[in-house]
């Protein structure tokens, strides 16, 4: 599996991070993993969890600059599987039912619409106005899935990152990833 992970400027750096560390854990599933951030999301990195380091994920991952339209996923050709926009911003969110590619992430979300692959939006904005809803639908007519970063609490997850997990889990699966994690009624 090749998969895209973008991260964004919304909120919720700790759900970007939680999903990195899971499918460092879930490294035989995957052949190549692509990492692109937005400013923002660099930006809210910092602020939220402390530290603009990414050395641990960079030996695994491999990183592309925002606007590096040269990487295998701009185009259709690299055949990635799969891209998780996690966490998602409003703003990205409407540049990919717009098809509006004006940076990689965008680029790379267009190929995987166009491409008929998935694409998982982790959004991650409240309250939503009427346009979020109506880019939600657009992207969701096109073939993509958006799945809030509403986390479950039913597994009583103690801390942050347990918490984060409940959402970050449900994405993994989402994408087609072998797992072990809570599940209802097990």
């Amino acid at each position: 599996m090749k998969l895209v992970v973008a991260i964004t400027g919304s909120s919720g750096s700790v759900y970007a991070k939680v999903l990195l560390d899971r499918l460092l854990q879930l490294e035989s599933q995957w052949e190549k993993v692509g990492v692109v951030l937005s400013d923002n999301a660099i930006l809210n990195w910092e602020l939220e969890l402390g530290t603009p380091d990414f050395s641990g994920y960079q030996a695994k991952f491999d990183f592309y600059a925002k606007n590096d339209f040269y990487a295998p996923f701009a185009s259709g050709s690299a055949k990635y599987g799969t891209m998780l926009v996690c966490p998602c911003s409003m703003g990205t969110l409407a540049r990919i039912a717009t098809g509006v590619s004006n940076d990689l992430v965008t680029r790379a979300a267009d190929v995987i619409i166009k491409e008929r692959r998935r694409l998982i939006l982790v959004t991650r904005d409240t309250p939503l106005s009427l346009i979020h809803i109506n880019n939600m639908k657009t992207v969701t007519e096109a073939g993509g899935i958006i799945c809030p970063a509403s986390p479950s609490f039913y597994s009583k997850p103690e801390g942050l990152e347990a918490i984060a997990a409940t959402v970050v889990d449900r994405v993994l699966d989402l994408s087609g990833f072998e797992l072990s994690s809570y599940r209802w009624g097990s």
